[in-house]
Formats: structure tokens, C-alpha cells, sequence
């Protein structure tokens, strides 16, 4: 049964998102629309970080200054978008690994560290965003100055934590109840601002009217397919349990594409109505400048003359700041996993993913104060579409994998639209970044930064190309694993832990089965009372008398049935005196019983058995 147990935990902790893995069963007799409503939930959490708060930045400003000219961008980033999610999404049902995983089987090891370092910092600007925006947007509602409102941003670490134990259908059901209150709220906010439509319509034939309408529209395209949801999304889909057949298989990919259909789309429409509302708003009444969200809030009431469309404009600007958190918290913890296979605890990656964001946040509002919060959102959305040529490069390649693929390899119609796509990308981005260097005071170091830039994307552009045919990596190293031959394994001083409490018979029967009459048994105790961590050796407080009474009671009766057992007292906290006792009898083994409480509990009454087994010299078992 140990082995059984211990070969599944191998096989799970190699998987996207463990803890919610495979835990939506598809399969199975039922009819289309419920097959396909199990389908619904990882495009519309992915879509969240659509219209997060950097969205709203771009599109303000966009609208602002240029009416509805650049509403063709928007339109053409979601159908990139698309396009794009549909391919991580393959690249999940089909493989089995997500977009960081299968870097990390194809490229070196030096390239997956640029890779990874690249995917924090654009979840690191994605979170930034969101954290200013949610700050915003309590100032707007309740006038909090914004840094209090960045300190408040850190608290949703735990609400997540929650959420995530319950399961993957609860963030589902929250992140589309999110949406709904954004969607809403923009119905309303349309319906108010009576856009020009003959105008609308004129603003899908494309055009860039200046060098700073593509800073802007770079920065849409950014907000708009954000590489770090290219993880997420291939992480997601692998929450269905789906069939191993080609039909299965099929239907699938099929119902994942509805999936990211309806949710992107959903987003697209919330993009186009904040840039619609700020065209029909601002550029109409020659407010051209309006790139805060501040000031955006504060001329809806006297434009539009209605109290409830700047109410609904900060109620939906915190929504989206929380549903888009959720989701960096999640794609923080599949590119570290995936690209160095290094899993921790997730409240200390949502703390770090966190930090990253909070820290920046408050260093800039300290040394510049709020008025230029909107400028830093929208350098932000532009990192964030720098990083997408080095998300999406190794996903074409990925699946037009014929080998990792199989026949769901995409045919050369996807491959021509997505090379394409990843080509106008990389253009623009290099056409940002040499006009920046080109007006910079320090020319040299940007020609320094396009040179990096332009080695690092051909060298992962052209090496799977010149790679033989790799097989499949495991991201374990079982080259250094061999089975060991068997021989009779001895132990002479077995250390057994006691609380009094229930668990204790089983620790005991465990332990005395893992030796012999010959051998010598330490039964092991720590008193934690305030009076024994305070005066060790010279407490005589009750718990101390009593619990040596027990401990030495245990040991006659162990002593009775033949055995050799001796009574081992330590003072203080139990995580420091057990290693202690443990290696300074130098033990073969030491017996610990669980206390069955898991989570908060364990902040809140202590964990013991994690401390232990990384200070003891010996093999622990846990029982």
C-alpha cells in the first residue's frame, strides 16, 4: 500500500496545478450541453486578465486621444488572442503538459532560466497593474489614499489560498461572477455615453495616426494577449478529465475553443466599451488628454450628468483588479513549477508574486507620488507585450510538433495565421523599442537591451528546428533512480514521539514493528508548557510532573511485555527538542504521529512533523 501511495504522489507531482488536476470528470454518458457546460471555466478565468486594470489604462487613453481610431486594434488583438489560447489550449489536452513544461523538455537549461526570469516579470507587471487598479478604485469609491489601498491589495493572498482548497469550480464560479458585474457595468456605461456609431464603425479600418498612437496601441496589444496567461490556459484545461481516444480528444479541443470563443469575446466587448465610452466621452467633448483613470472617473458625472456611471466605473475597476490577481497568483505558480520544477508552498508564491507587485508599487508612489500611477500602468502593459514573442515563439513550435502532437498537430493554414501573428508582435515591438533608443539619453544601454532581444528570440526560433527529434523529457531525473536490491534492513535505537493524545497507540504499534527484542526503543517526549520553555530541567509545574508520570508509565508497561524501552523528556518547542534527542542518541529511525490538522490549522496550532524530518539525521515515519 506504501509503495502504491508513493508511485501516485510521483506521477501527480509532475502535473500542471496539482491540487485541482484532473478533477472534472468529462467522460462518461451525458448529454451535449452538460459535457459541454463542463467544459466552461478555464477561458474565462484566462479572460479575466483581459480587462484588468492595464486594459483600462490603454483603452482610456486610446479612446481619449484618438477617438475610436484604434478600436481595430482592439478587435485584431482578440482575434490574435484567440487564436493564441486555442493553441495552449491544444498544446494541455493533447500533451498533457503545459506551455512551461514543455519549454523546459525542449530548450536548455540556460535559455529556461531566461525564459522563466521573462514570465515573472511580466506577472509581476501584470500584478502591478491589477494592485494599482483595485487601489484606485477604493480610493474612488471610499477615498483611500492609494498606498493604503496597495497594502489592502496583499490581503486577497489568503482569500485565494481558500478558494484554491475548495476546488477549481469555486474560482470558476467567482472569476464569472466577476465578469458579470465588469459586463454589467459597461452595459450601463454605454447606454449613457450614445456613442457616435457612423464613427465606431470607421474606427475598424486600421490606422496608426502617430508615433504615440503605437505606444498606445503596443500597449493594447499587450493587455490584450498577455503571455502569462498563455501558461495559464494550457494549465487549466488539464483541471477536465478527459478520454484518451482520438474522438475524446477531439471534443476536447472542440468545446475548449466555445470555451475561449465566449470568454474572449466577452472581453473584447469590455475593452471596446471602456474605449468606446472614453471616445464618446472625452474626445467628443475635446478632453484628449485623458490617460488616468482618476480623471476619467471624475468627468463621467458632469459629461454624462448621471451619479450611477462613475459609481458602476469604480465598482467594476475593483472587480476586475481582484479577478485578474487571481489568475497572476495561479500562472506565478505553473511557470515556476514547469520551467524549474521547483514546487512551494502556495501562500509563499502567492506572497512572492505578491511582493513583486507591492513593492515596486509603493517605491513609485513614495518617490512620485498618484498623479503618475496611469503612466506606470501603461509602461506596464507595454513590458507585458515585449515579453509575448517569447511565449508564443515555442507554442507554434510546440504544436506543430508532429511527434508531441500527434494528428492534432496544427495544419500549415493555423501555423501560416499564428507565425504571422507572432511576426507582427515581434515588429512592433522592435520598432517600440529602437524608436525609444533612438530619442534616449542613453542610447547605448537601449541598443545593448534590442541586441539581447534580437539573440534570444532567433536563438528560440531556430533551435527546435535544428534539434533532432527529442524525446520526451520527464521532469524527474530517472537516470539517477535504480531500484535497490532488497536485503533485510536492522534497526537498533528506534525513537518513538508521544503526546498522550489518540495517535500514540498507532505510532507505538508502528515503531515496535519496525524492530526487535534486541532492540532499544526511546520513547519520546516535549513538555511546551510556559513554565518548561522558560526552566527546562528545573520545571515542576503539572503538565511537566504529569507528563513524565505518563511517559515513564508507558515504558514499565513496554518493559513488562519484554522489550527494552526507555523514557526520553525534552523542554521547549517540540520542533527543536525532538532533532535534538533524535541525533544526539543517534537514532536509526524516528516514529512520528500525525495530528490530523491541515491548513490555518497548522498556522495557527503549529506544525511539527515538516521541522522534524529537515533536522533529524535519520529516516522519519510519519503514521
Amino acid at each position: 500500500m506504501h509503495v502504491l501511495q508513493s508511485n501516485k504522489t510521483i506521477l501527480m507531482s509532475s502535473k500542471s496545478l496539482e491540487e485541482v488536476y484532473g478533477t472534472i470528470d468529462t467522460t462518461g454518458s451525458m448529454t451535449w450541453w452538460k459535457r459541454f457546460m463542463l467544459f466552461i471555466g478555464p477561458a474565462f478565468m484566462v479572460c479575466v486578465g483581459y480587462m484588468d486594470p492595464g486594459n483600462w489604462a490603454t483603452d482610456i487613453a486610446g479612446g481619449s486621444k484618438y477617438g475610436y481610431k484604434l478600436i481595430w486594434v482592439l478587435l485584431m488583438s482578440n482575434f490574435i488572442a484567440l487564436m493564441l489560447q486555442s493553441l495552449c489550449a491544444r498544446l494541455g489536452i493533447v500533451s498533457g503538459k503545459d506551455l512551461a513544461q514543455a519549454s523546459r523538455e525542449t530548450y536548455p537549461r540556460f535559455i529556461n532560466y531566461a525564459l522563466y526570469a521573462l514570465a515573472e516579470i511580466a506577472i509581476a507587471a501584470c500584478d502591478l497593474a491589477e494592485v494599482l487598479g483595485m487601489a484606485i478604485g477604493l480610493k474612488l469609491l471610499f477615498g483611500l489614499p492609494l498606498i493604503w489601498g496597495v497594502g489592502i491589495g496583499a490581503l486577497d493572498t489568503f482569500f485565494i489560498l481558500f478558494l484554491q482548497q475548495k476546488g477549481i469550480r469555486y474560482m470558476e464560479v467567482l472569476i464569472f461572477s466577476l465578469v458579470f458585474i465588469i459586463g454589467s457595468a459597461f452595459v450601463v456605461e454605454l447606454f449613457f455615453a450614445k456613442p457616435d456609431m457612423h464613427e465606431l464603425a470607421l474606427g475598424f479600418i486600421p490606422s496608426i495616426p502617430d508615433s504615440n498612437a503605437l505606444y498606445i496601441a503596443i500597449g493594447i496589444i499587450g493587455a490584450t494577449v498577455m503571455p502569462h496567461n498563455l501558461y495559464l490556459h494550457s494549465a487549466l484545461v488539464q483541471t477536465r478529465r478527459n478520454g484518451t481516444d482520438s474522438h475524446s480528444i477531439r471534443n476536447a479541443i472542440k468545446f475548449s475553443f466555445f470555451d475561449s470563443a465566449i470568454a474572449l469575446n466577452l472581453a473584447f466587448f469590455v475593452n471596446a466599451a471602456i474605449l468606446v465610452v472614453s471616445a464618446a466621452v472625452f474626445f467628443k467633448n475635446g478632453f484628449t488628454e485623458v490617460a488616468s483613470i482618476e480623471n476619467a472617473h471624475a468627468l463621467l458625472e458632469p459629461l454624462i450628468g448621471k451619479r450611477l456611471a462613475p459609481t458602476l466605473f469604480a465598482i467594476a475597476l475593483i472587480a476586475a483588479g481582484q479577478s485578474s490577481t487571481i489568475t497572476g497568483t495561479l500562472a506565478g505558480q505553473i511557470v515556476m513549477e514547469g520551467y524549474l520544477n521547483l514546487r512551494i508552498a502556495p501562500w509563499l508564491r502567492r506572497l512572492i508574486t505578491r511582493a513583486l507587485a507591492i513593492i515596486p508599487a509603493v517605491i513609485f508612489l513614495i518617490l512620485y507620488g498618484e498623479s503618475k500611477t496611469d503612466e506606470l500602468l501603461i509602461f506596464s502593459q507595454v513590458v507585458l507585450s515585449l515579453q509575448l514573442g517569447f511565449a508564443v515563439v515555442p507554442l507554434i513550435h510546440f504544436v506543430s510538433d508532429k511527434k508531441r502532437m500527434r494528428e492534432f498537430a496544427i495544419g500549415n493554414v493555423m501555423k501560416f495565421f499564428a507565425w504571422i501573428a507572432v511576426s507582427l508582435i515581434i515588429f512592433l515591438n522592435l520598432k517600440l523599442v529602437t524608436d525609444m533608443a533612438m530619442s534616449s539619453a542613453h542610447a547605448a544601454l537601449w541598443i545593448t537591451v534590442v541586441a539581447i532581444f534580437i539573440a534570444l528570440l532567433v536563438y528560440i526560433i531556430i533551435f527546435p528546428l535544428l534539434q533532432s527529434a527529442k524525446k520526451s523529457l520527464p521532469l524527474h531525473d530517472f537516470t539517477k533512480v535504480e531500484t535497490p536490491i532488497i536485503e533485510s534492513v536492522s534497526y537498533n535505537n528506534i525513537g518513538i514521539c508521544v503526546d498522550f493524545s489518540a495517535t500514540d497507540k498507532n505510532a507505538i504499534l508502528k515503531g515496535f514493528a519496525l524492530g526487535n527484542k534486541k532492540c532499544t526503543f526511546f520513547i519520546i517526549h516535549a513538555v511546551e508548557s510556559a513554565a518548561a520553555r522558560a526552566t527546562g530541567l528545573e520545571s515542576r509545574d503539572y503538565e511537566t510532573l504529569s507528563d513524565w508520570k505518563m511517559l515513564n508509565e508507558y515504558c514499565t508497561n513496554l518493559t513488562a511485555q519484554g522489550y527494552n524501552a526507555i523514557p526520553l523528556i525534552g523542554f521547549g518547542d517540540a520542533k527543536k527538542v525532538i532533532p535534538n534527542i533524535a541525533n544526539d542518541n543517534k537514532l536509526d529511525i524516528l516514529v512520528l504521529g500525525a495530528h490530523g490538522h491541515e491548513g490555518i490549522k497548522d498556522i495557527i496550532f503549529g506544525e511539527t512533523i515538516s521541522t522534524v524530518r529537515h533536522k533529524v539525521n535519520c529516516p522519519v515515519l510519519i503514521v
